[in-house]
C-alpha cells in the first residue's frame, strides 16, 4: 500500500524546495513573459508563498533553488539550446548581485530559509550542495514548487528522485508553456515519479 500523505510529507523529514521564483523568471523583470503570465495564471507565487509561511510554522525547511549567473558567465556552458537563450535573455538581467536574480518579494525575507544558487547548468541537484545540506538535515521528502514544467522541475525530481528522496509536486504552483503541455506533464509523468497534490491538500496535512 503506497504511504499516505501525512507520512510522506510530514514535518519532521520534509523541506520544501523553490525552483526559480525570482524577478527575471516570474516576477517584474521577467524575460519569458509567456511563462510569468501561465505562472500568475496557474497562482504559482501565491500558493508558493502560502506553503512557505506553513512550511515556516510548522518546522518544514524552506530551500530556494536559484539560478544565477557570472557576469561574464564563466563556467557556464551554452552546451544546449535552452542554455543558449537563458545566457542571451538572462545573462545581465540573472547575474550575481542583480535584482533579475533576487527572489520574488512575496516571499519575504526569513533568516531560516537557505538559498542555493547554481552558476551553470539546469537542475539544482547536480554539483551543488542542495543534496548533502538536505541529507545533513535528515530530510526524506522534498516539496516542489516553481518553474518550469518544461525542463528544470522535470530534472529537479528526476534527480531527486534518483538520490532516493520521496518527491511532492504541488500542481496549482508549478508552470510550464505552454500551459497544456504543463498540464500534460503533471497527467501523465510527475505521478510515475512523485506524488502529485494541491496546495490545499498539503496545506490539510500540515494545518
Amino acid at each position: 500500500m503506497a504511504p499516505q500523505l501525512d507520512e510522506v510529507a510530514s514535518p519532521a523529514h520534509t523541506a520544501l524546495l523553490t525552483m526559480e521564483l525570482q524577478r527575471a523568471v516570474v516576477g517584474d523583470l521577467a524575460t519569458m513573459t509567456e511563462l510569468r503570465d501561465v505562472a500568475e495564471d496557474v497562482g504559482v507565487v501565491p500558493n508558493a508563498v502560502r506553503l512557505a509561511d506553513t512550511a515556516r510554522a510548522v518546522g518544514v525547511r524552506v530551500v530556494h533553488c536559484c539560478a544565477t549567473f557570472r557576469s561574464d558567465l564563466f563556467g557556464s556552458a551554452a552546451n544546449n539550446r535552452l542554455l543558449a537563450m537563458s545566457h542571451r535573455l538572462n545573462g545581465k538581467e540573472m547575474a550575481e548581485g542583480a535584482p533579475g536574480a533576487d527572489l520574488v518579494p512575496e516571499l519575504g525575507s526569513d533568516p531560516r530559509d537557505v538559498v542555493i544558487s547554481r552558476l551553470h547548468g539546469l537542475t539544482p541537484f547536480t554539483s551543488t550542495s542542495l543534496d548533502q545540506m538536505l541529507r545533513n538535515a535528515e530530510i526524506r521528502t522534498i516539496v516542489t514548487v516553481g518553474c518550469s514544467l518544461n525542463i528544470g522541475l522535470i530534472g529537479m525530481v528526476l534527480s531527486a528522485s534518483d538520490l532516493g528522496y520521496q518527491v511532492v509536486v504541488v500542481s496549482d504552483a508549478v508552470a510550464g508553456v505552454p500551459r497544456a503541455y504543463g498540464e500534460a506533464v503533471l497527467e501523465h509523468s510527475m505521478p510515475m515519479v512523485a506524488t502529485v497534490v494541491s496546495t490545499d491538500e498539503l496545506l490539510t496535512v500540515w494545518d
